[in-house]
C-alpha cells in the first residue's frame, strides 16, 4: 500500500487510475499504474457538464450535439500523457493526436485550432 501511495502522489485526488495487479504463486505481486482514460482526460478537459452522480458527460447524442470543445493544445498534451504509458509508448504522437481527436467526437467533443 505505501508504494501503491508513493507511486500515485502526484495524480490530483478523484483522478481515476486503471492498476494491472499480478499476483504470483510464491505470493509476490506486481502491479502497474496506466494513466487515466482518454475520455476522462477529454472530457475534464472540455470541461463538460456534471452528471447527477457527480461525473463529467460527453454529449447524449453524439454527431448531432456538442457536450465541450478541446483545443488541439489540449490534443496534444493528453497525447503526451498517455504516450508515457509502456504500451503506448511505440506509437508516434501523430498516430495518438489522431486516435484522441477520433474519441473526442465519438463523446461528442469538438476539436477546434
Amino acid at each position: 500500500m505505501q508504494e501503491f501511495n508513493a507511486r500515485t502522489t502526484h495524480y490530483n485526488q478523484g483522478t481515476p487510475l486503471p492498476v494491472v495487479i499480478t499476483i504470483r504463486p510464491d505470493r509476490t505481486f506486481h502491479f502497474e499504474i496506466r494513466t487515466p482514460h482518454t475520455s476522462w482526460l477529454l472530457l475534464n478537459a472540455a470541461d463538460t457538464p456534471m452528471g447527477k452522480r457527480g461525473k463529467r458527460l460527453g454529449a447524449s447524442n453524439p454527431g448531432k450535439e456538442v457536450a465541450g470543445t478541446v483545443s488541439l493544445k489540449h490534443v496534444f498534451e493528453i497525447a503526451k500523457i498517455k504516450q508515457t504509458e509502456l504500451r503506448l509508448s511505440g506509437l508516434s504522437l501523430e498516430g495518438l493526436c489522431k486516435a484522441i481527436i477520433h474519441q473526442a467526437k465519438s463523446c461528442g467533443i469538438a476539436v477546434v485550432p
